[in-house]
């Protein structure tokens, strides 16, 4: 139950007042006409033909109270919209006294939605401004937004503090976060011009963007500890999907050649600043291609999102220069780790040779771990840290990877590849398998090779086997998490900064 604070008290005392007036506090309509911005550029526009035109501009703005300045009968409000701030200008002789009362004894006030009518001009001071001759409250804010102050240091650097610079505390009330913090809404737009560059870029490559079941009866297509939930009329345990995966290849038996999903996934797994419980992937496949064939279009999808995003191949993250242009370095899986740190994995051919030299080298791994996973670990420990610039890690051992068709070149590895850029995981792919006998073999060597504790065992799936089984054509396929991908074109360190309700622990006090 809302307990009033001091100041929401009083907020709360003057929307009775404003209803004794006859008031409404939060009436059924609005009208606009212009955007904050569209009136701006809307009266710039007719002043550089006819200033005298221009003063004629008729407009009606909304949106939400920023910054008042009383100057007794007149006041100049600073009113924010979507779109940016317009000034309106209130005159006692334009609006009344009834009217201008109600923002000079602050019944309206700061953090109010209004809507105001009136003819554009510039101010003394140069200003473009509404002389507003129409004035309606729209809603009565009863909790006032948070202050954040901002300090400039002589290097540029942008600290912030006030009542609202705890972190947790803005992911928690991102809707204030979002109304106070300018720079906090450009992320979530640079977000979706995102998201829509990826799509047009699937799009004009050919591929069919589709849908796939969430609720799945078998998860896969990745090795993660999945969400279980019940289907109470089917008496069925479900899970939240981990990946795409194995119900997009599905498709390429079914006659498409090349499709794509963005969307959820949901992996019960740890948070740290690059993992969520809930988090955006991309996934794509397409028929008569292999795993260099996917490279190519990684490198030229990334590229072209980065441009249609920041308009550069060129960005700035955490202080790295980053050049996403094509080409890209392709490394080995194996040499990159042997160039690391001067151990050959494949001179340890047994998890427990390879164990052992890890510990010898000071790394510390828990014991029995199967000996793709301590590659994994060589990998994420001498090498990923030092992935600047956008490269490729290809050729991954087998059995860490279910679904990748053999290298040529010998029985351990798979034609895998992983990106990575500022040192992050960006995405994984692979020459998928289309052979079900062998596909079936692997889901029963990864059984054997994983504990009974372990989270991320991938089971096997009758049905993905039965559709090989008609015939799946060779195939490319491919996945990143597109959260990082933003944090990289934002310039954000967390990936909460890129969503919008990130996952957070129970707030205490809350039922």
């Amino acid at each position: 139950m809302w307990q009033p604070n001091k100041l929401e008290q009083e907020r709360l005392e003057k929307l009775e007042r404003l209803q004794a007036l006859g008031i409404e506090g939060y009436p059924r309509r609005a009208h606009r006409t212009h955007t904050a911005a569209q009136a701006v550029a809307a009266y710039e526009a007719l002043e550089a033909q006819d200033a005298e035109a221009a003063q004629a501009l008729e407009v009606t703005v909304c949106g939400r109270i920023r910054r008042v300045n009383l100057k007794g009968k007149i006041s100049f409000l600073h009113i924010e919209d979507e779109s940016g701030r317009v000034q309106l200008l209130l005159r006692v002789d334009e609006l009344g006294e009834a009217t201008y009362d109600l923002v000079k004894d602050k019944l309206i006030d700061m953090d109010d939605f209004v809507q105001a009518g009136g003819v554009m001009m510039r101010t003394r001071a140069g200003e473009v401004s509404v002389l507003v001759h129409e004035f309606v409250l729209l809603a009565k804010s009863l909790s006032p937004l948070p202050v954040i102050k901002q300090q400039v240091l002589d290097d540029g650097t942008v600290i912030e503090y006030g009542e609202f610079s705890d972190v947790e505390t803005r992911y928690r009330q991102r809707y204030a976060d979002l109304a106070v913090n300018r720079r906090v809404r450009e992320v979530f737009r640079k977000r979706a011009e995102t998201l829509r560059a990826m799509r047009r870029f699937f799009d004009d490559e050919g591929f069919l963007e589709v849908e796939t079941p969430v609720l799945q009866p078998v998860y896969g297509g990745a090795a993660a500890r999945p969400f279980i939930t019940h289907h109470n009329q089917l008496k069925q345990d479900l899970y939240l999907r981990i990946s795409f995966e194995l119900y997009l290849k599905r498709l390429l038996v079914g006659g498409y050649d090349a499709v794509y999903e963005i969307g959820r996934d949901f992996r019960n797994e740890g948070v740290s600043w690059k993992h969520n419980p809930e988090f955006t992937m991309a996934e794509f496949y397409k028929a008569y291609i292999d795993y260099r064939g996917v490279m190519d279009i990684t490198e030229r999808m990334v590229a072209y999102v980065a441009e249609q995003v920041t308009g550069s191949t060129t960005i700035t993250y955490q202080g790295h220069t980053i050049h996403l242009a094509p080409p890209w370095p392709r490394l080995t899986m194996r040499d990159a780790i042997r160039q690391a740190s001067g151990i050959d994995y494949m001179d340890y051919p047994d998890a427990a040779a390879l164990e052992a030299v890890i510990r010898a080298k000071g790394g510390s791994v828990a014991p029995g771990q199967p000996w793709g996973k301590l590659v994994s670990y060589l990998l994420e420990t001498y090498v990923e840290p030092n992935l600047i610039q956008p490269t490729i890690i290809m050729d991954y051992p087998r059995d860490v990877s279910p679904f990748a068709k053999r290298v040529d070149y010998d029985d351990v590895h798979v034609e895998r590849f992983e990106f990575f850029i500022a040192a992050m995981e960006m995405g994984n792919a692979f020459t998928e398998l289309n052979d079900p006998r062998d596909q079936e073999a692997r889901f029963l060597e990864m059984a054997k090779l994983y504990r009974a504790e372990d989270d991320d065992a991938t089971p096997l799936d009758e049905d993905y086997l039965r559709a090989m089984r008609y015939g799946m054509p060779p195939n490319g396929g491919w996945g990143m998490g597109v959260d990082r991908l933003v944090m990289l074109l934002t310039d954000q360190r967390s990936i909460r900064d890129v969503l919008l309700y990130p996952h957070l622990r129970k707030e205490e006090g809350t039922a």
